[in-house]
């Protein structure tokens, strides 16, 4: 007899006989019996919690509590699925899609949002997958131990894998430095910008000083506190890259030799040690990161860490470790910033050299930067360099100049510009291209560029001899493999700025695109209309004179200032 039958029609047979109705009584009360039994397992497993949940899980879907809001981070990751939560606590969403990343199939984002179904509002934050930190989560600025405890972990991984490819390719030191980034310093790096501390009101100046095996470093450092106006202001993150081992090596020396050196002064140290710097180090306004000379990944990379070591400073600043200074540079370099007709303005030029003056210069016009060039040497990739600055202006004025580029060895600007511009930890072992990008970033974000209206710095130019970061390179993995390193990496730089050949479809491999949009231009502006203002043309290599810069009045769309630069 059908089942079904017999539930159905239990009560509506009236005209069978009697006989029959106990045995249709008693199926009708096994049947109804059994389709209890079936509802309530149905309601066990859909209300009991996955078999991967962890104890006080959240059941996906859960609406989380209405008195605790979206101010805990944490509730936002409450929302996923059981599975999801603990590839994130594992670092795996990213790990196990590697390969897609590598092919360029899938961009980081496309694999975080696909996984994890992350609304609006959370994009590509810390909820990526990084194990502690996931699970964790604080809302509160990071502070200074918290970032140090952490790249320096991340540097013993770099150690360890430069150490496992020793004899690897350049794809392959790429390949392996892209995947120690993918997993640990991209998601730490994303969680950082979201606790970045918040930016005092108090005078302060965060001075970034990355350091390369330099014996100036610790001269440096003691004239830049020695001739500050305000050293109690005064905040050093500094990178220090040095040899450390008992047998090192020295840079190159005429007839190409390279002999064994002792290890490199301690920069840090040294200065700690002095009679000028013990009080400063004492209270904590020196930040240093240590760095042994095989784990060094350029000068870009090393701003991207001392950047970190920020911590809520009204300004920043970006010097060399090797420069001299005129007496209160510090006051003077923040009264041209505030000087400056701008809401987001950036000061930067290369300084004269060491030897200089520096009095006598503060009296004359300060050099500007105005003139590009496409190199044309066969391993700079025809990346847009920066010719010296010369000293266009006759007469010397309050407000500084508007010019098209910075340079990396002298900057001053809102600390904001480490939120709104931060550096992009993808763009490994290049030596070049660093200052057209971060020109055309700042920029793009709504920043105007000025030269400074007299010099308050010298540069050491020439340190013939001395030891380079490619060679480090060289030694850490195969000789001659930077340049074509350098290459393959440039082409994220020229991806960011246009260059046709460097498009995605025309370069392999995809990996070198990671997060790019992350770290590329800005929204205020277009690359295309600061390209034209600064001259450049990254399609047919040429540069256009603008003259502008030359003659110092305001590029195109900024005469409403040229009243400032009336002389007579």
């Amino acid at each position: 007899m059908h089942r079904g039958t017999s539930y159905l029609s239990m009560s509506s047979n009236r005209s069978e006989s009697r006989a029959a109705q106990p045995s249709r009584q008693s199926n009708a009360l096994i049947s109804r019996g059994i389709g209890y039994l079936i509802l309530a397992s149905t309601l066990i497993f859909l209300l009991s919690p996955a078999p991967n949940s962890h104890p006080g899980g959240v059941n996906e879907g859960a609406e989380p509590s209405s008195s605790r809001g979206d101010s805990d981070p944490r509730a936002r990751t409450r929302k996923l699925p059981v599975r999801v939560q603990s590839l994130l606590a594992r670092s795996q969403i990213v790990g196990r899609h590697l390969g897609e990343v590598k092919e360029g199939t899938k961009t980081v984002q496309e694999i975080i949002h696909g996984e994890s179904g992350l609304g609006a509002g959370i994009g590509s934050s810390v909820h990526i997958g990084m194990g502690d930190i996931a699970r964790n989560h604080r809302s509160a600025p990071m502070n200074v131990r918290e970032v140090l405890d952490f790249l320096q972990s991340f540097l013993k991984k770099l150690n360890s894998s430069n150490i496992k490819n020793k004899r690897a390719t350049f794809h392959g030191i790429w390949a392996a430095y892209h995947e120690l980034v993918v997993k640990w310093l991209y998601p730490w790096d994303q969680e950082y910008l979201i606790r970045m501390p918040p930016r005092r009101e108090d005078g302060s100046i965060f001075l970034s000083v990355v350091s390369y095996r330099d014996e100036f470093c610790p001269d440096t450092l003691k004239e830049a506190f020695n001739k500050a106006k305000y050293p109690e202001n005064l905040f050093v993150g500094l990178v220090q890259q040095n040899c450390e081992e008992g047998k090192c090596r020295s840079g190159v020396l005429e007839g190409g030799k390279v002999e064994d050196v002792g290890r490199d002064p301690d920069c840090f140290s040294l200065f700690c040690s002095s009679s000028i710097g013990t009080k400063f180090c004492n209270s904590g306004q020196i930040r240093v990161l240590k760095m042994k000379e095989t784990e060094s990944l350029g000068p870009y990379m090393a701003r991207y860490f001392a950047s970190k070591l920020w911590m809520g400073e009204q300004w920043y600043m970006q010097i060399d470790s090797h420069m001299t200074f005129l007496q209160d540079w510090d006051a003077l370099s923040i009264e041209m910033l505030q000087a400056a007709p701008s809401k987001k303005p950036v000061v930067s030029h290369y300084p004269p050299p060491h030897t200089a003056d520096l009095i006598q210069k503060s009296r004359v016009a300060a050099p500007r930067l105005c003139g590009p060039l496409f190199a044309t040497s066969d391993i700079e990739a025809q990346i847009v360099r920066l010719e010296g600055s010369y000293n266009y202006d006759s007469v010397k004025i309050d407000v500084p100049r508007f010019a098209p580029f910075v340079a990396a060895g002298y900057l001053v600007a809102h600390s904001d510009m480490l939120r709104e511009v931060p550096f992009d930890p993808f763009l490994p072992y290049i030596f070049m291209g660093e200052e057209i990008l971060l020109s055309a970033r700042l920029w793009t974000t709504g920043y105007d560029i000025f030269s400074p209206t007299h010099s308050l710095l010298g540069h050491r130019y020439v340190r013939s001899h001395k030891p380079k970061f490619w060679e480090s390179i060289h030694r850490t993995f195969t000789p001659g493999v930077h340049n074509p390193l350098q290459m393959l990496v440039l082409n994220r730089v020229k991806y960011q700025l246009d260059y046709p050949e460097s498009a995605k479809d025309m370069v392999k491999p995809k990996s070198l695109f990671t997060a790019v949009e992350q770290y590329s231009m800005g929204t205020m502006r277009s690359l295309e209309e600061y390209l034209k203002i600064v001259g450049v043309n990254t399609t047919t290599k040429e540069v256009s004179y603008t003259a502008w810069c030359e003659t110092g009045v305001p590029p195109p769309g900024f005469e409403k200032y040229t009243r400032f630069y009336m002389t007579t």
